[in-house]
């Protein structure tokens, strides 16, 4: 039988364990944590602000930023803290409050991709009936799913993930909490957490893919026969910023979670882990906002009405 032992906390053994490289990740995740929350709560408040931006559209978008922000704050601040300490430890109730809010935020961001592929082919396909369909209500309704599923779901993986035995290996290779580090040091209830990851990831990915690729493939056949060539341009246009994001997204997530826990996997999730908890929630702002002419007059307008109000 397995020596179990109590655990009360783990060590994070973070991205690098060279001193100078250390400084370099601490000043640049710094600076790309800061973007983030500038980036994402500027375009929450711009949203709110401005008249032009009370569409279903950017209702779905301010979640999305409000969903990034908490996603980056549930990683970043320890991370950074960790880069510049020795000790470089988390409780075990820290380890599952920061396992519970990442699986939880993951799947709300999953599902606001969703609805928003869902929003742009009412908008595109069904124009007439749009005002109707995805009226306030509705659009209040889309947004409450994700949030009730996802910190519904992540309760039960929080909960399998208190079911992991140690037998006295605490160092989890990597910068967060994340199940396949942690089942991966566990020597006990590893199979029954290992199949519900999976199983879980695969129905939320699944689900929320269909939707996505359902969505779009209806949109493009009725974007291909529309007999304006400006047109079609415009309704592409406005599609591709949530197609960028959704492929970043998406692809990292695959990538991380529909993989057995390996040394190799574990290792290589850690370096794409950076890519969907700082770099994604910074660049979503930035590619929702570069190819869009409503957010940038609303940028405009916002910054001559506060040079008119000094």
């Amino acid at each position: 039988m397995p020596n179990f032992t109590d655990v009360t906390q783990f060590i994070l053994l973070g991205l690098t364990s060279h001193q100078k490289l250390k400084v370099l990740f601490f000043v640049v995740f710094l600076l790309v944590y800061m973007i983030t929350l500038l980036g994402n709560i500027g375009m929450i408040i711009l949203i709110s602000i401005s008249p032009q931006l009370q569409s279903p559209m950017y209702f779905f978008l301010s979640h999305l930023s409000f969903v990034d922000v908490c996603l980056s704050s549930n990683v970043t601040p320890k991370m950074l803290e960790n880069l510049l300490s020795e000790t470089k430890t988390i409780s075990y109730v820290g380890c599952l409050v920061q396992c519970y809010f990442f699986i939880a935020l993951v799947h709300v961001e999953v599902y606001i991709l969703a609805a928003m592929a869902f929003d742009r082919y009412m908008a595109i396909c069904k124009p007439l009936l749009y005002g109707s369909k995805m009226s306030r209500t509705v659009c209040v309704r889309l947004i409450s799913v994700p949030y009730v599923y996802g910190f519904s779901v992540s309760l039960i993986c929080t909960l399998w993930t208190y079911g992991l035995y140690f037998c006295g290996n605490f160092e989890i290779n990597h910068f967060y909490c994340a199940d396949p580090p942690l089942i991966k040091i566990a020597c006990g209830g590893v199979h029954i957490k290992e199949y519900t990851m999976i199983v879980i990831a695969g129905i939320s990915l699944t689900y929320s893919l269909s939707v996505l690729l359902t969505s779009y493939a209806l949109l493009v056949i009725a974007v291909l026969r529309m007999p304006s060539a400006d047109g079609r341009r415009k309704a592409f246009s406005t599609c591709g910023s949530h197609l960028t994001a959704v492929s970043l997204f998406y692809g990292t997530l695959i990538f991380m979670y529909l993989r057995r826990p390996t040394e190799d996997s574990v290792e290589q999730g850690k370096m794409v882990a950076v890519f969907y908890t700082t770099v994604i929630p910074m660049l979503n702002p930035m590619i929702y906002s570069l190819r869009n002419k409503d957010v940038k007059e609303a940028v405009n307008k916002a910054i001559i009405k506060a040079n008119l109000g000094q």
